[in-house]
Parts: structure tokens; C-alpha cells; sequence
């Protein structure tokens, strides 16, 4: 099969994207498989990248993306496999495997390309992945199916700008949430404009921090908590894997913790918690996927809090690293499901949801 292996883009997260390409690119069958690759740039353009990888990593840790005007890549509609095009020439296309991350790659927006073009493609589709992108909405679906979150504030752009609101909403989260209280965009990822606030002055600037990444954004409690990730698989019946455990060494796992810093955080793969705690992570973790509608894959994220040892969603990644060492991947190798064989499952559920949705009665066309 053709698979379109696409990268980049123009979110936060568009260096992370390519190095976690490089690992799909690196462990795909390519004796089952042609990787088509496109690069997206920061800018959004598309363009057809070579396949020799000795022509598309740089210095083995990620794909670089060559901006060759030729090789610039057009989509039609309801082209199938031959919507991708250069020029007049058509890049069969079998199913599209998204490496892409955070704002205009996991939010539902390109998965609507997708569903235009009529192409499979690996992950959630249209409204799950818009829904999960959005931290607020998430946890209201999560609240009304009966799961434990982490209580929160939600507050948008234009009555943090109101002066009598923004006093009100401080009010609110010092006497419900009180400090220190984390800070968060609604609809980023990777923690990107994340922060946490000791005081009401850090709260102001944490705020206006957070609001450059989206207009409505979220205060937290803060939890003295363990975070244990928990990776689920599945279009209809689903599998969840072996919970890892992060101990980040900075205040929380930030950005800079995840990506920047070699020694941000120890992961620990399975997480030390008892039996019984295992089996809940993994009970919880199917449960907010289902809720949800995801299809494909996601990796579920959670809080144990240190002083009680209750449990919180946190929230969930629909498209999470797929670099060698990247929790998603390891939590299923944990499970005996190496990433070669993560790659062809993955495949297949993308295939199979495409073929089920076909034989749904859409219209009565003629």
C-alpha cells in the first residue's frame, strides 16, 4: 500500500512533528509499504518530499522538508486515491498516516480534508479529534459519562477584557480553586503557554500568557500529583496498554520539560502502582476514549493525587509522539505490541473504519 506519511505544519509543535515522522518513516514495513511523504510548512504549504532518507533527515533526528515549487502539492475533492497531486500528476494515495501535532493537525481540522478527499486515515475523525482538542468541552463529556477531572474555571478572551468580570472569575478560582492554580489554553497542546500561578499577580501574567495561544483558557487546581499516561487503541473494540509514569524533574511537565530538556522527566514504563490501581487506569482510560467517539488511537493522560490517592483525567492526545522513545510507543511495546507492528494495526483500523463508514446510507443520491 501507499502510505502518506504527513508532517510539519503550522502548529507549536511543528519541530516535534518531524522528528516523530522520522520514526513512523524509520519502522514502516517498506516491504509491505511505499511511504509517500509530504511536508507541511510553517507557512501551510504543502510540498512532496524525496524518500531516500539520507536526502530528508538531517543529522538522523528529523525529516526536513524541502520547499520545491514543483513539488508543491495540490488536493481534490473526492479524489480518493488519487486526491493528492503535483501538478497534473497523481501520488496514489492507499491511507494517510497524520504525524502531526496540536493546532491544525489533530483538531479535526484536516481530518475534514481527509473526509473530502475520501482517503483513510489513521487516528480520530472530524468531531472526536475537534472535541478532544478542546480541554473544556473534553472535560464536560468526561464530567457527564461519570469521570473524575480535575475541577477548573473556564474563561474566555472577552470577560478576562471586562474589568468587573476578570475580578469576579479571580474571586471565583481564589475561593474554589485556590493557589497555586495552573493556567492553560484550551485548545493547544504540548503545554505550550501553560504555566502555573502562585499568587494573583503570577495569575494575571500567566492569564495574559495563555491568551496568546488561544481565546478562552483554563484554571486548574494544582495537584501535588504523580502523572500516569495510558495508551488506547481501537475503532470498536478497544485495547489499552501498559501505564507509564512520568517524574518530571522541572515544577511540571512543560514544554521545555518534554522536548527541550534531556533530563526533563524520568518515564517509567509500567508505572509503579499496584494491581488495582493498573486496572482502573486502564478501565478509566477506555472509558474516556470511548465517551469521546475516538477512533484509532489516543493516549489518555492522568493525575494520582500524592496526598490522597485519588485519581483525575487530565486530558487526552489524539495524535501523540511517535518518536522512538515517546510514551505512546512504549507503553504499547510494554504490552507486547512493538512499534512495527503498532504501525500495521494502526492501518488496519484506519482502513476498517473507512470501509464501515461506506456502507452507511449518507443520501439518497441518484
Amino acid at each position: 500500500m501507499n502510505v502518506c506519511i504527513i508532517y510539519g505544519g503550522k502548529s507549536g509543535e511543528h519541530q516535534v512533528s518531524k522528528v516523530s515522522a522520522l520514526s513512523v518513516f524509520k519502522n514502516l514495513d517498506k516491504t509491505k509499504h511505499n511511504a509517500v511523504l509530504i511536508g507541511i510548512t510553517k507557512k501551510g504549504e504543502w510540498y512532496l518530499q524525496p524518500q531516500d532518507e539520507k536526502l530528508i533527515s538531517q543529522n538522523g533526528d528529523y525529516l526536513t522538508i524541502r520547499e520545491i515549487p514543483e513539488n508543491r502539492v495540490n488536493i481534490i475533492p473526492g479524489g480518493r486515491e488519487n486526491a493528492f497531486r503535483i501538478q497534473e500528476k497523481a501520488l496514489s494515495t492507499d491511507v494517510i498516516f497524520p504525524v502531526l501535532h496540536g493546532t491544525y493537525g489533530e483538531d479535526g481540522t484536516i481530518q475534514g480534508l481527509f473526509e473530502m478527499a475520501q482517503i483513510p486515515y489513521i487516528g480520530g475523525g472530524v468531531l472526536s479529534s475537534s472535541i478532544a482538542m478542546d480541554k473544556e468541552k473534553t472535560k464536560i463529556i468526561w464530567e457527564n459519562a461519570g469521570l473524575p477531572v480535575v475541577p477548573y474555571i473556564a474563561v474566555k478572551d472577552y470577560q478576562w477584557e471586562n474589568p468587573e468580570e476578570q475580578q469576579k472569575i479571580i474571586a471565583r478560582a481564589e475561593y474554589s480553586l485556590r493557589y497555586p492554580v495552573f493556567v492553560k489554553p484550551a485548545c493547544a497542546g504540548s503545554s505550550v503557554g501553560a504555566g502555573r500561578a502562585e499568587n494573583r499577580q503570577e495569575l494575571l501574567l500567566k492569564a495574559s500568557e495563555a491568551f496568546q495561544w488561544d481565546s478562552k483558557i483554563l484554571l486548574e487546581t494544582s495537584i501535588n500529583a504523580r502523572e500516569i499516561e495510558c495508551s488506547v487503541t481501537g475503532n470498536k473494540v478497544f485495547t489499552a496498554y501498559t501505564p507509564g509514569e512520568i517524574a518530571p524533574t522541572h515544577d511540571f511537565y512543560d514544554y521545555e520539560a518534554k522536548y527541550l530538556d534531556p533530563k526533563g522527566a524520568a518515564l517509567k514504563i509500567p508505572a509503579d502502582i499496584d494491581d488495582s490501581m493498573m486496572y482502573r487506569i486502564r478501565e478509566t482510560a477506555v472509558k474516556a476514549y470511548e465517551a469521546l467517539d475516538m477512533t484509532g488511537l489516543s493516549r489518555v493522560d492522568f493525575f494520582i493525587d500524592k496526598n490522597d490517592g485519588r485519581l483525575y483525567l487530565n486530558e487526552i492526545n489524539t495524535l501523540p509522539g511517535f518518536t522512538s522513545i515517546s510514551m505512546f510507543p512504549k507503553m504499547c511495546e510494554a504490552s507486547g505490541l512493538p512499534y512495527a507492528l503498532l504501525l500495521e494495526e494502526l492501518i488496519k483500523l484506519a482502513i476498517d473504519r473507512f470501509e464501515n463508514k461506506k456502507q452507511l446510507k449518507l443520501e439518497n443520491l441518484e
